[in-house]
C-alpha cells in the first residue's frame, strides 16, 4: 500500500484519488478552497465530478503540510498555478516522495513543460509525468482506460506503473518526456478548434482535418524541442487528440463550440471553466515563432482568440493556403533542418 498525496480536488484529481484507494492505497486530498472540501463531505461528492460518489476514508486537508511522508504527490492542479502550489508544497516534500504531473500546459514567459517547473521548484524529487486519453468523468467511474508515464529515470515510470495499474486503468511507460508533455498540452488546442468547428455547424470531413493537420503541428514543434517521433503516434499525441477533440467531456471543445456559435473567447472561458487550450494557444505561439516552426491552425487560433478573428475567415485562409505535399520528412531533428524556413514552407 502506498501513501498519496493529490494536489488539487479537480475533476481529474478527484477521479485519481478514487482510483487509488479503490486499489487499496492511503489518499489524502487537498484543496487550497476550503469550500470544495466541504461540500464532498456534506454531500459525499464534488460538483466537479457529478454524479461519482467519493470514498469517505479519502482523507481531505487544507494543510499541506499532511504531505510530509508521503510516497507519492500527484500534481493535479491548473497548469497556470502548478508554480505556485509547488513553491508552496516544496517545505513537505519529503526526499523520496515521487511526484506524478497530470497538469498538461506550457508556462507563459519561460515556455517551460510543467515537469520542468515542477523541477525548479522541487529539484530533490523524482517526477513523473502521466498523460493521455482519459476524461475524469469516465476513469472515475472505472471505464477502461488506458495513458502513458514518462519520467527522466525510467525506474520511477515503472513505479507508477505498478502502483497505479487497476483491472480498469493501464499505464505505459514512455521515455520521451517532452513528447508526452508536449501532446498533452498542445492537443487541447486543437480541441478547441475542433469545437468551433462543430459550433460553426461545420462537419466530420473539417475535423478530421483539423485534427489530423494538428497532430501534424504538434509533432512538428516536438522534433524542434528533441520529442521522439512515435510518441506523436501513441497515446499522448493520436491518444490524447482523439478523445479531447471528439467528446462532450472535453471543457476545451466544450469552450470551442460555443465560440464558434457567437460567443466571445472570454466569454466562453468563463462559462465553461479551466480551458488550459486557450492559455496554452498563446504561449504555443510565441513559441512557434521563436523557434520558427510554421503552425497555421495554431496561428489562426490565436487570431481568433486573442486578436478578435472571425471563425470563417480563419477557416477560408486555412483551406486557401497554398499548395503543399502531404508528407514532410521529418523523422529526425536534423531532417528538420532541411526544411526551407526563410519561405515558411516547413507546413
Amino acid at each position: 500500500m502506498a501513501s498519496i498525496f493529490v494536489l488539487g480536488s479537480g475533476a481529474f484529481g478527484l477521479a485519481l484519488a478514487i482510483m487509488c484507494r479503490n486499489a487499496g492505497h492511503e489518499v489524502t486530498v487537498w484543496s487550497t478552497f476550503p469550500e470544495e472540501l466541504e461540500e464532498i463531505r456534506r454531500n459525499g461528492e464534488s460538483s466537479k465530478l457529478p454524479g461519482v460518489r467519493i470514498p469517505p476514508d479519502i482523507l481531505l486537508s487544507a494543510d499541506l503540510a499532511k504531505l510530509t511522508g508521503k510516497d507519492i504527490c500527484i500534481c493535479g492542479i491548473p497548469s497556470s498555478f502548478v508554480r505556485n502550489v509547488a513553491k508552496q508544497a516544496a517545505p513537505y516534500l519529503s526526499p523520496e516522495t515521487v511526484i506524478v504531473n497530470t497538469s498538461k500546459g506550457l508556462e507563459a514567459g519561460t515556455f517551460k513543460r510543467m515537469s520542468e517547473v515542477l523541477h525548479e521548484e522541487a529539484p530533490n524529487n523524482p517526477i513523473v509525468v502521466l498523460t493521455g486519453p482519459s476524461h475524469a468523468e469516465e476513469l472515475s467511474i472505472g471505464v477502461p482506460t488506458t495513458v502513458a508515464v514518462a519520467s527522466e529515470d525510467v525506474k520511477y515510470a515503472e513505479y507508477i506503473q505498478d502502483i497505479f495499474t487497476t483491472g480498469t486503468l493501464r499505464l505505459y511507460v514512455n521515455a520521451d518526456v517532452v513528447g508526452c508533455e508536449l501532446g498533452g498540452a498542445m492537443k487541447n488546442i486543437i480541441a478547441l478548434g475542433c469545437g468551433i468547428s462543430d459550433g460553426l455547424g461545420y462537419g466530420d470531413n473539417t475535423k478530421a482535418a483539423l485534427m489530423t493537420r494538428g497532430i501534424h503541428e504538434i509533432t512538428m514543434l516536438g522534433l524542434k524541442m528533441g520529442a521522439e517521433l512515435d510518441t506523436f503516434a501513441g497515446l499522448t499525441g493520436i491518444g490524447d487528440l482523439i478523445v479531447t477533440c471528439t467528446s462532450m467531456h472535453s471543457r476545451n471543445r466544450r469552450a470551442g463550440i460555443l465560440i464558434g456559435q457567437g460567443t466571445s473567447p472570454a466569454d466562453a472561458v468563463k462559462e465553461v471553466g479551466t480551458v488550459e487550450g486557450y492559455y496554452c494557444c498563446e504561449v504555443a505561439y510565441d513559441l512557434a515563432k521563436k523557434l520558427g516552426v510554421s503552425m497555421p491552425i495554431t496561428e489562426e487560433l490565436h487570431h481568433l482568440l486573442f486578436e478578435n478573428g472571425d471563425a470563417r475567415e480563419s477557416m477560408s485562409k486555412l483551406m486557401g493556403r497554398p499548395n503543399k505535399h502531404e508528407c514532410e520528412r521529418y523523422t529526425t531533428l536534423e531532417n528538420l533542418s532541411l526544411l526551407d524556413r526563410s519561405s515558411g514552407d516547413e507546413y
